[in-house]
């Protein structure tokens, strides 16, 4: 058997894997990472199946060390990094071996971050997934965030080398896009183009649940209440308070606040990823475009897990981040 032991960490971490799916119906979140692409890079890097479960860390990641040699890779953004007093890159991975302690500081101009280690995190399936849904204590690591202490058994390795991403993953700039509805009719036309106009604040109000938008009130001309209706990653409600409120990763199954419209599954881990106190602004664009962007993002992130680079443990290192 082998560990990962947790000397330290951040108030925000979970154990995540891919998430639960096909339990909407039943009121079952799906859970899962915040940052798609950052988590599946982090398992390749390692060498894990996609679905294996790694550790989501929200702005401070903290202190590791493992039992056993074990590679780790750290992803998401820009982080300091540091084996012992060596500084290592996000976005390659490394040997960690037990008499190391590995750090991992704050985030910079992001807001999730990934830790994978080899073998994955090997927490009991519950309905089928690994993913903590803290707000149920749902899976994870006894169903709740990470602490010190914590000791979380790894599944069995997978001999390989270190690697390395050839090119950093950059996200895409630009207004956040967002597909109108399902309850745009409940909202004047001139109310949808202000919409679109408007600066948004992404709020300190977040969490994996969801997260508000200041800076620009929107009215439900048609009013703020509906008939409960299934909510899906990314569904933007809008209360009587009007301040908007995107569902996240961790989201409630059902809500009875009018939707004006719902942000697009490529941009949905662009804009959990931009810190609170940021502008963001969204541009509309089809259904039909909102799938053709995110199957080629599938496709490019599938090409790029395909072409990663072996790495010597020598190699000089150096922070970087996708933009």
């Amino acid at each position: 058997m082998s560990f990962l032991v947790i000397q330290q960490i951040g108030p925000m971490a979970t154990v995540q894997d891919l998430g639960r799916r096909g339990l909407s119906h039943a009121g079952v979140s799906g859970s899962g990472p915040m940052d798609m692409p950052s988590f599946r890079i982090a398992n390749a890097l390692v060498g894990n199946v996609e679905n294996s479960a790694a550790i989501e860390f929200g702005g401070t990641g903290g202190s590791f060390s493992v039992l056993r040699p074990a590679r780790i890779a750290v992803t998401g953004g820009a982080v300091d990094i540091r084996l012992g007093k060596r500084k290592l890159s996000p976005w390659e991975s490394y040997t960690l071996l037990p008499d190391d302690v590995l750090s991992i500081g704050a985030l910079r101009d992001c807001v999730w971050g990934y830790l994978a280690v080899s073998g994955g995190v090997d927490t009991v399936p519950v309905l089928g997934s690994r993913a903590t849904h803290v707000r149920t204590g749902l899976g994870g690591y006894e169903g709740r965030r990470l602490q010190a202490g914590d000791r979380l058994l790894l599944g069995r390795d997978n001999p390989g080398a270190n690697l390395a991403l050839r090119q950093l993953w950059r996200r895409s700039g630009g207004p956040v896009r967002i597909v109108p509805g399902p309850q745009d009719d409940y909202f004047s036309a001139e109310t949808q183009r202000a919409f679109l106009k408007a600066s948004f604040i992404v709020s300190p109000a977040r969490d994996r649940m969801a997260q508000m938008l200041d800076g620009h009130a929107v009215h439900a001309e048609g009013g703020h209440d509906i008939v409960s209706d299934g909510t899906c990653a990314g569904s933007i409600q809008v209360p009587a308070s009007g301040r908007p409120i995107v569902l996240m990763a961790e989201r409630q199954t059902t809500g009875g606040y009018p939707k004006i419209a719902t942000v697009a599954t490529v941009d949905l881990p662009r804009l959990a990823q931009v810190p609170s106190g940021r502008h963001v602004s969204f541009a509309a664009i089809s259904r039909e475009k909102a799938e053709e962007l995110l199957i080629a993002e599938r496709t490019a992130l599938r090409e790029r897990m395909a072409n990663l680079v072996e790495k010597s443990e020598t190699d000089d290192v150096s922070g970087g981040m996708p933009s």
